[in-house]
């Protein structure tokens, strides 16, 4: 699950601005097209030796001012041929962000949005956000690097012991939770409104913002929400802690530590990149897919308390307005589609027949012809279990807790690579048109998103009517290639028979 890779050449001007902020002076770069940037600000110290598997730290104090002109490094990770660049640059020093502002001293406070970059949990960076034209729309724009795979995701009963049950796993998500803290603390300094910041975020980033909605620790850190292409679990049974614990136990076996020698030093004293290696080797028992391996919840009981499904079943989730979406096509049945037989029996259960008879697909009947839009049948049977039907149970769980939701789907596929996971981040980035090519007057899902950020509604003038969804009607826009159009419940007929959502 890719995240955004942009070609990052951001042309920024000769001059700097300082400002304060908690830990002493900030030096950033004048934008040669206006605004400042803030580059490689940590939000948390370098977890390294005894702070690795450790949550986030606050930062010390500097002496004397600080640069904020040169990009850090995106967090370790191994190269999977799509975030190579990334790999080639990755540390375990990471914990920085960066913010675009367009001034440091507005007349009012600017709506604030903070992205997180998608990867599977484990790989990816926001490198190139800035220099999107998002980041000239009127927000704060802010991306953070969050630790990944085995260094940012990683149990052990060692580790456990240690923490004493406050910080067993998700460090990942302790970082995110970390960088929102300090923005909380210190938006004010470069113009932005701590008391209206967006989180949005694609694919894994999506995950874990829904995460975030139901975390306990990120309460009031944020005050609205877009999760593009991914929701909490993605449909996956999550792991339970000890669970967990056992896939962290594999990497003591992989790095040749015994049972009886694995304590948080013996782990600390490992090379990076032999933890690394070792961690592409851990595997999930209850995965077919083992690059879904950090995608698959852990519930610690702290961070996240107990599964997403029935957190948001009760109503235990942030109050925050939230827009939900996916893309008409996004990925390929997990493992391949030799197994999509295997996958649509597990995932329909005992509606298995019912689910066939829906896609057409009788058990010594050939498999369904692709469809125009929609793809292969690999591909609408994945679309359906993985991102339309949690999503969309997303949706009616929050409307069912009073919050506001906006569904949505996105109808446009890239053509280079022939799927729709990650097609909408043009659309979000660079304003591409919402519409067939050449209308330029149509407009972008960027339009809709800033409009959310300022008012906590997608809905603005000259912009297509998006309405919100309700228990009722079920509504979502589908923004179709040729325009946006309001439609009613989204792949209802096929989500009412999963049981795995």
């Amino acid at each position: 699950m890719a995240g955004l890779v942009m070609a990052a050449a951001p042309a920024w001007a000769g001059q700097t601005v300082t400002v304060r902020v908690a830990q002493g002076a900030l030096v950033g770069a004048g934008a040669a097209d206006g605004g400042t940037v803030f580059l490689g600000v940590p939000y948390a110290r370098p977890p390294l030796g005894s702070l690795r598997w450790k949550a986030p730290q606050p930062v010390q104090r500097w002496r004397g001012a600080r640069s904020a002109t040169a990009a850090a490094a995106p967090c370790l990770q191994s190269d999977l041929g799509w975030n190579s660049a990334d790999a080639a640059l990755s540390a375990e020093d990471c914990l920085y962000l960066d913010i675009r502002t367009p001034t440091v001293h507005p007349r009012q406070p600017l709506p604030v949005m903070v992205w997180l970059h998608g990867g599977s949990n484990r790989a990816g960076s926001g490198r190139g956000v800035l220099d999107s034209s998002l980041a000239r729309s009127g927000v704060v724009l802010v991306s953070l690097q969050y630790r990944l795979g085995v260094f940012g995701f990683l149990s052990h009963p060692a580790l456990t012991r240690e923490s004493n049950g406050r910080a067993a796993g998700n460090f990942g998500l302790l970082d995110q939770i970390a960088a929102l803290r300090w923005l909380q603390r210190n938006l004010s300094a470069v113009g932005g409104d701590p008391h209206n910041v967006t989180l949005f975020g694609h694919s894994a980033g999506a995950q874990d913002i829904g995460l975030l909605l139901l975390s306990p620790l990120a309460r009031g850190l944020f005050s609205k929400a877009i999760e593009q292409s991914g929701s909490p679990g993605y449909g996956l049974p999550p792991r339970t802690l000890a669970e967990n614990e056992a896939v962290g136990q594999q990497l003591t076996q992989l790095l040749g530590i015994a049972d009886d020698a694995a304590e948080p030093a013996a782990l600390r004293a490992c090379a990076a990149r032999d933890i690394l290696a070792a961690g592409e080797k851990l595997r999930s028992p209850t995965l077919r897919d083992q690059s879904y391996l950090w995608l698959q919840i852990a519930v610690d009981g702290r961070i996240v308390p107990m599964a997403p499904a029935k957190l948001l079943a009760a109503g235990h989730t942030n109050p925050a307005p939230l827009i939900v979406g996916t893309n008409t096509r996004e990925l390929t049945v997990p493992g391949g589609d030799q197994l999509t037989d295997a996958f649509l029996a597990e995932s329909f259960g005992r509606n298995e027949a019912a689910a066939r008879g829906y896609y057409g697909y009788p058990p010594s009947g050939p498999m369904p012809a692709a469809d125009a839009r929609l793809g292969s049948f690999s591909e609408q049977l994945s679309a359906d279990v993985i991102f339309k039907c949690p999503a969309a149970r997303t949706a009616a769980l929050r409307a069912a807790s009073g919050q506001p939701v906006w569904q949505y789907d996105f109808g446009r596929i890239d053509t280079a690579r022939q799927f729709g996971h990650a097609a909408e981040l043009s659309s979000v980035f660079d304003a591409v048109p919402l519409a067939a090519a050449g209308d330029a007057a149509a407009p972008s899902l960027q339009a809709y998103w800033v409009r959310f950020a300022h008012s906590g509604d997608p809905n603005g003038p000259a912009l297509p009517r998006w309405p919100r969804y309700d228990l009722t009607q079920r509504s979502y826009m589908d923004f179709a290639p040729t325009g946006p159009q309001p439609k009613s419940d989204l792949r209802g007929a096929i989500c009412a028979l999963l049981h795995r959502v």
